[in-house]
């Protein structure tokens, strides 16, 4: 009865499409569904795509669960409606838009701004794809009240997506985000979107911007002197068929290194991804071309950056030669300690300046914070959460850096959310700085581990697809909240944190605190020997995300490999004990 409901709800809303204003070609469509294709047709109607805290994410097609153009518009309607009742004393509103390379971003980014102009809102589109950074920094350079940048990061190729920023340049947060949501729902039909802006009204965004942007990337940097003594570290980089293209090596260009090696196969711009199963720099196969193109060459430094230029995943020479990949906390805690220790040298540090990482992310950030007497912030997962921290203490505090393991970091404030061109910027002055040190970036690796404690993470992706995976999931979560573990590898779990429920639990005296984040779906297990196990249903892919920290102290430099293979061991076994492996 219940499968019947449901069918019968879908149907409905599928033939509500089919008298709305749609085109032919979704039409079409929708009547294939009807009359021989019920699966997907409870796949593309049986919720209203989500309009989260970020935005949209969803997978292309016709329906109300997709990525379209009406699906857009609405999203767009409603964050108009917003603005102009949130911004209605002043004389005129402004948004900015950008796109990356997916099939239809250009499409929906100009819909997104007809919309705007329609609704009596100027509107700044880019001339073509752009880092999704660019777009952050172009809204408090233009002085905008909002953004929005068409991409689904580094979802597989079938994925599109719509992010809506802030007039502080950070995505938008409470209450902004839930006010946003309110409006979108109560857009309740196709009609009551202004889709007929004049197109002649749009102001394009080009060169001007983007030279402004580079001009601010390369002033993060700290020690130009280590570039100009070597400029010829060989460097390979891939944008994936995406958005950071041009922007990156121009940056390194402008930065001063002069031997920058591309992967000509994946400077095609192409939204299908055709060299990669998926786009994602944290998936080891995404880097395999631009790997070997660094074996051709002998280059020291890999790079590689998802779709829209917003994370990046790099490989390193071990000190036997071989390339390895780094992974997101490793990538983070090295540009961590090169700011923080160079701002140390340089006599940069006055007491008031800050970091922050996200919950899931390694505490080595935390350890070396501490080491340099510098505040740091843990905040949710998200770089609007490290954006609001940035806008909370912009006037009496300095903001060095930020980051998150899903290889995303953040180097200054000019830009607030995650910065792929500015990452890989930094990332070549360390090589530099390793160079002028007689060291390589391997060698600063183990440096670190040796000053602190080595740190091993992992993380394992548990993918349960449509609404049934939806569900399964949601019961996951409620099974580790019902009956949590209390041991796991021998040792007591002795503190859970629920940040759903806001509060962090003593597992020996039942007694409880109040978690000053806000509230979201995670749980964090910490075990009595100091590791760290995390649980969380993603919030843009169809995924519970299991985070696994574990870390020993590193004497002699000759044990790493050994202590490396102890803690990976550890993390195996409490897999195993979460019947996860």
């Amino acid at each position: 009865m219940e499968n019947q409901n449901v069918l019968n709800e879908v149907r409905n809303r599928a033939e509500e499409w089919l008298n709305s204003p749609i085109d032919d070609a979704s039409k079409n469509a929708i009547r294939e569904m009807l009359n021989s294709n019920e699966t997907e047709l409870i796949e593309s109607f049986y919720r209203n795509l989500e309009f989260g805290t970020g935005g949209l994410r969803g997978i292309m097609g016709v329906g109300t669960n997709r990525m379209n153009i009406y699906t857009v518009g609405m999203a767009t309607q409603g964050l108009c409606n917003y603005l102009l009742e949130q911004f209605s004393h002043r004389k005129e509103i402004s948004v900015a838009v950008a796109h990356d390379c997916r099939n239809n971003s250009p499409l929906f980014a100009e819909i997104t701004a007809q919309i705007c102009v329609a609704n009596g809102i100027k509107a700044y589109l880019f001339d073509g794809l752009r880092p999704t950074p660019e777009l952050s920094f172009a809204i408090r350079q233009l002085g905008c009240q909002s953004g929005v940048v068409v991409t689904a990061s580094h979802n597989p190729k079938e994925y599109n997506g719509y992010k809506v920023y802030w007039e502080d340049g950070g995505q938008i947060i409470n209450p902004h985000d839930v006010n946003i949501i309110r409006e979108v729902q109560n857009i309740k039909s196709i009609g009551d979107v202004k889709f007929d802006g004049d197109r002649e009204k749009i102001i394009t965004l080009g060169e001007e911007m983007d030279a402004l942007y580079i001009d601010e990337v390369v002033k993060q940097s700290i020690n130009p002197e280590v570039i100009a003594a070597h400029p010829d570290i060989k460097i390979v980089y891939t944008p994936i068929h995406g958005t950071g293209v041009k922007m990156v090596p121009r940056a390194l260009k402008k930065m001063g290194f002069t031997n920058i090696y591309n992967v000509p196969e994946q400077d095609v711009v192409d939204g299908n991804f055709p060299t990669v199963v998926s786009p994602n720099p944290e998936e080891s196969a995404a880097l395999d071309m631009a790997l070997k193109k660094a074996d051709e060459v002998g280059a020291d430094l890999v790079m590689a950056s998802d779709p829209d230029a917003d994370r990046v995943g790099i490989a390193i020479r071990d000190n036997s030669g071989k390339l390895i990949l780094v992974n997101g906390h490793q990538t983070a805690s090295l540009l961590s300690y090169y700011l923080l220790s160079q701002w140390s040298e340089r006599g940069k540090l006055t007491g008031k300046e800050y970091i922050v990482k996200t919950i899931v992310t390694t505490e080595l950030i935390a350890d070396m914070a501490n080491h340099y007497k510098v505040s740091y912030w843990d905040v949710l997962t998200g770089f609007k959460f490290i954006a609001d921290i940035i806008r909370k203490n912009e006037d009496t505090m300095t903001f060095i850096g930020g980051g998150e393991e899903s290889y995303g970091f953040m180097i200054g404030d000019f830009v607030r959310d995650k910065d792929a061109i500015a990452s890989c910027s930094m990332l070549a002055e360390i090589a530099a700085w390793a160079r002028s040190r007689g060291k390589s970036m391997y060698d600063i690796l183990i440096e670190m581990y040796l000053k602190f404690s080595l740190y091993q993470e992992s993380l394992i992706n548990v993918v349960r697809k449509g609404k049934s995976g939806a569900e399964e999931i949601q019961q996951m979560m409620a099974g580790f909240r019902k009956n949590p573990p209390d041991k796991l590898i021998g040792s007591r779990v002795v503190t859970i944190r629920d940040y759903l429920e806001q509060e962090s639990t003593d597992s020996l005296t039942g007694a409880k605190t109040p978690l000053d984040l806000p509230k979201s779906n995670v749980l964090q297990f910490l075990l009595e020997d100091g590791s760290k196990i995390s649980v969380r249903p993603s919030g843009t892919e169809p995924k519970i995300k299991f985070y696994f920290s574990v870390f020993d102290r590193l004497e002699k430099r000759e044990d790493y490999k050994m202590v490396k293979g102890r803690l990976e061991e550890k993390i195996l076994n409490i897999k195993r004990e979460l019947k996860l492996i």
